[in-house]
């Protein structure tokens, strides 16, 4: 694998070498955009195809994957079935999943877990069998781990390593800021270099989108600073639908302590028995939903959300204390390590935690090949819309989705024909805007207070006219702060647009002025596209 130009795991002898090969850039078989768990299993499967390039715009260890905890979902235990994780994702998604595209997922997860373990990624095990774990809204332990709570950083770490071969060429610290398109079918991308500040072109029949996903739009958010929602808004820009973008799901758990990073506290730790507790040490979960502790996460947010504001608090506590039989050092070693950098002991205090944006359902929009509605893109991972979550993710669907759909995308590829998914025809057309935030922290906040947790109609509206009005016009593009804000508010417009327009609560979008589910006039996907 060549590491292109430099960085952390920069390859001896290349520090000055430009981006891609000598000249303007290169052409390859295929570009992958990211390098998560996506980009790197496409790149990994797609080789045998010819030449590949993958761009990231940080390092190669920069991603959304590296800081998944909870695991990755698939029927392997003797108790288990595809049938019945098809249910559960089924259940979980507000009654918005494809169901295609979720028995793909569920049939196809247990081979893509062996292909994970070809990779190098060696899943947890207990007395000699691979260990599994019990999430939210699943109705079996079907959840595996690596590394206890460090499941993404494991897969990541792996599939990097197998991908250090000369057919892979990564161009790190790399933003893509164009797709280029030629008749309708996109050909190549311009990427500017970070280390240098050049453009550079490069060429190929198939552009895959892995960039993950958007929690950067806003205030609390459980995301690195790399998800700035890029990938939509460079297809969106190129002329693909994108789909249900009003769905953005917030971890009910995040660490909140005053100067604190939102660190994540995986779901697992309430799967292993944690409660959570009010400000006045009350468990209440079980006044919300029958699963109490293990509710769908929105049914948790929501809970925690009214728990504050009915004891005038910032956060909830999610208390561990009481587990016996597990040793919480072992089984969440990057939880127990970095709480205690923090001044807390789980295993004797509860962890202070509220919600943060987490993981967008929505994206471009695919079908189950990956193929988006223009021909030569891709999309797989947290930036596509394959429809397999609804309206609500069940949780770990997230790291399978990436590997089941990045496989899929290849087995097209490698295809004589590479079609583009149907459009469709009702899609909403959205002109692009030519308004900017004035800063990350506005956009950040206006989202958080009016696209967060629980929406009006007012208060989006007010929202959506607002970024209309800011002053700043789009930049031309001088360094990746300009160029993520510019993407971020593209994003933002979508989503607020989508949430404004749908006039019901179902899964992650809850309107206050629309409490109830409306199947007779919301059960459907809302599609935009660029006017």
């Amino acid at each position: 694998m060549e590491l292109l130009p430099g960085g952390d795991g920069m390859a001896p002898g290349l520090a000055d070498k430009p981006i891609g090969h000598a000249g303007g850039g290169g052409s390859f078989r295929v570009i992958v955009v990211g390098s998560g768990i996506s980009g790197l299993f496409v790149a990994l499967e797609a080789r045998r195809l010819g030449p590949v390039l993958v761009i990231t715009k940080g390092s190669i260890e920069e991603c959304n994957t590296r800081w998944a905890q909870g695991g990755i979902a698939a029927a392997v235990g003797p108790l288990d079935s595809p049938a019945a994780h098809f249910q559960d994702t089924l259940a979980a998604g507000a009654g918005l999943v494809d169901e295609e595209a979720a028995r793909i997922l569920t049939s196809e997860a247990p081979a893509r877990i062996a292909d994970l373990v070809r990779y190098g990624v060696a899943f947890d095990q207990f007395e000699g069998e691979v260990a599994l774990g019990r999430e939210a809204a699943h109705s079996r332990a079907r959840v595996l781990h690596a590394g206890g709570d460090r499941t993404g950083a494991a897969i990541e770490t792996a599939l990097a390593d197998a991908a250090r071969q000369p057919s892979i060429t990564v161009a790190d610290y790399a933003l893509a800021t164009h797709l280029h398109v030629d008749r309708g079918q996109v050909t190549g991308v311009r990427a500017l270099d970070l280390r240098t500040g050049q453009a550079r072109q490069f060429r190929a029949p198939a552009v895959v989108l892995a960039t993950g996903g958007a929690g950067q739009l806003f205030s609390h958010t459980t995301n690195p600073a790399v998800a700035t929602g890029d990938g939509v808004a460079l297809a969106f820009a190129a002329g693909a639908e994108i789909a249900d973008v009003e769905f953005y799901q917030f971890h009910p758990t995040a660490l909140r302590l005053p100067g604190a990073p939102s660190f994540l506290i995986s779901e697992a730790v309430r799967g292993e028995g944690a409660v959570l507790r009010n400000a006045a040490g009350e468990a209440f979960m079980a006044r919300y939903h029958q699963q109490a502790d293990l509710a769908p996460r929105d049914v948790v947010a929501r809970a925690i959300v009214k728990e504050m504001e009915l004891q005038g608090a910032d956060h909830v506590a999610l208390d561990a204390t009481g587990l016996r039989g597990v040793d919480l050092a072992v089984r969440f070693p990057g939880i127990f390590q970095f709480c205690a950098g923090m001044g807390i002991d789980i295993r004797s205090e509860p962890i202070p935690v509220a919600p943060a944006a987490h993981y967008l359902m929505g994206g471009v929009r695919t079908d189950v090949w990956g193929r988006t509605t223009v021909p030569g893109l891709y999309a797989c991972g947290e930036v596509a819309c394959t429809g397999v979550h609804g309206a609500n993710r069940l949780a770990s669907n997230s790291l399978m989705e990436t590997v089941v759909f990045g496989k899929r995308v290849v087995e097209d590829l490698a295809g004589e024909r590479q079609d583009a998914a149907a459009p469709s025809s009702d899609a909403i057309l959205v002109a692009p805007g030519e308004s900017v935030a004035p800063g990350n922290a506005v956009l950040q906040r206006l989202m958080w207070q009016a696209a967060g947790i629980e929406r009006d109609g007012a208060t989006l509206g007010a929202a959506l006219t607002a970024v209309d009005a800011w002053p700043e016009p789009r930049p031309a593009l001088a360094d990746r702060a300009d160029f993520e804000r510019a993407q971020m508010t593209t994003v933002a417009r979508l989503m607020l647009t989508a949430a404004l327009a749908r006039e019901e609560s179902r899964g992650a979008h809850y309107r206050r002025d629309f409490p109830e589910r409306d199947d007779r006039h919301w059960h459907r996907h809302q599609v935009f596209r660029r006017a």
